[in-house]
């Protein structure tokens, strides 16, 4: 195609009001993916590893949570939290409360909704999440510099009736029950992070970080050209913390030192990350790392399950903790609220900076 015949606006526009998603475009049998999901050569570049050799893909830990309610062992698990969330900002968890059969089903149901025809999903196709539940492909489809091999289901967890009426039928029970389940997860997790840096167990639960969580339901379809795209691009997460459910595709990577790591799907295990918010209230004790996922090369879906926990006091002033700034190590951020921090994340008006950056003093 010449470039006086492309007209990206034109395309982008024309894939958005079609309401079929990425999986739409495999379905309709395309080869080629369409140009505007081509990234640029910089881009792609950078999805080959730098080293010949591979980097090892068991970098990330597993840490087993079994007696975390101990005494006896939750000081060394704490330990191991701390740690990875100081050295890589990731780790996964086994033995977390959630059973096996619970991880099925949610992914089960997050799959059947993608799996549905266009016409049953395009109801909720919006991309304004105003009743609690949208589907769409690529949240930042008509800003960025390229879009991202997948399609999205997002959900705000905790709804009541009438909103809760919103979440399609054929994953509403799955979510209302993923919904408890993390919520309990969440808690312990960020407790343990708190003791991880000597701060009081319920610090984080003080500034309603449970209250507000969204559950993101991802579907990478088979690419045709998963070298010419990715399923999501390199970036931090906003939130104290996301906790993950991949299934056994594989794809999600990590930024360690100048390579790109593989964060190996573990059975049963669930992926947990700090977000920036995490970072800067911590004073850069724990770290917020860049990670992406790459285009599935795979004829069978990936699917993913991302929650985000975000506070429900909006306006409230968040920076570092007070109890972790002390003359030898002084605020290194300031105040903000959060309302403004969203926004700038969502908008990227960050002249080039992250969003942790952005706040630096």
């Amino acid at each position: 195609m010449s470039l006086e015949s492309y007209d990206r606006a034109k395309e982008v526009k024309q894939f958005d009001e079609s309401k079929i998603g990425v999986k739409g475009l495999v379905d309709l049998g395309v080869t080629a993916i369409p140009r505007f999901f081509i990234h640029p050569p910089a881009s792609l570049a950078e999805l080959r590893p730098k080293s010949k050799t591979r980097p090892v893909s068991d970098v990330v830990p597993t840490i087993d949570l079994s007696g975390v309610d101990s005494g006896h062992l939750r000081p060394t698990i704490v330990e191991k939290i701390a740690r990875a969330s100081r050295e890589l900002g990731f780790f996964q968890v086994v033995n977390h409360g959630i059973g096996v059969e619970v991880l099925e089903r949610v992914v089960r149901a997050i799959k059947g909704f993608h799996e549905q025809p266009p016409e049953i999903k395009a109801p909720v196709y919006r991309r304004e999440n105003t009743k609690g539940v949208s589907y769409i492909s690529n949240i930042d489809l008509f800003h960025s510099k390229a879009a991202s091999w997948r399609d999205t289901l997002q959900i705000r967890l905790g709804l009541m009736e009438p909103e809760l009426g919103e979440v399609p039928e054929i994953c509403r029970k799955e979510a209302v029950e993923w919904n408890h389940h993390v919520k309990q997860l969440g808690e312990l997790l960020f407790g343990l992070l708190c003791e991880g840096l000597g701060l009081k167990t319920d610090r984080l639960k003080e500034k309603t970080f449970l209250e507000g969580r969204m559950m993101v339901g991802h579907y990478y379809p088979y690419c045709p050209q998963p070298d010419l795209t990715v399923g999501i691009t390199s970036h931090t997460d906003p939130g104290p913390l996301t906790i993950l459910l991949q299934d056994d595709k594989g794809g999600l990577q990590i930024k360690h030192g100048e390579e790109w790591v593989d964060v190996k799907p573990v059975p049963g295990a669930l992926v947990i990350n700090i977000g920036d918010i995490l970072q800067i209230m911590s004073n850069d004790e724990y770290i917020s790392v860049e990670h992406r996922v790459l285009a599935n090369s795979s004829l069978e879906p990936r699917i993913s399950i991302a929650v985000f926990f975000n506070p429900s006091e909006r306006d409230s002033l968040y920076g570092p903790f007070p109890e972790l700034i002390s003359p030898e190590k002084p605020a290194r951020f300031q105040q903000f609220t959060y309302t403004d921090y969203v926004t700038r994340f969502f908008t990227k008006q960050l002249d080039g900076k992250t969003l942790v950056n952005y706040y630096r003093l």
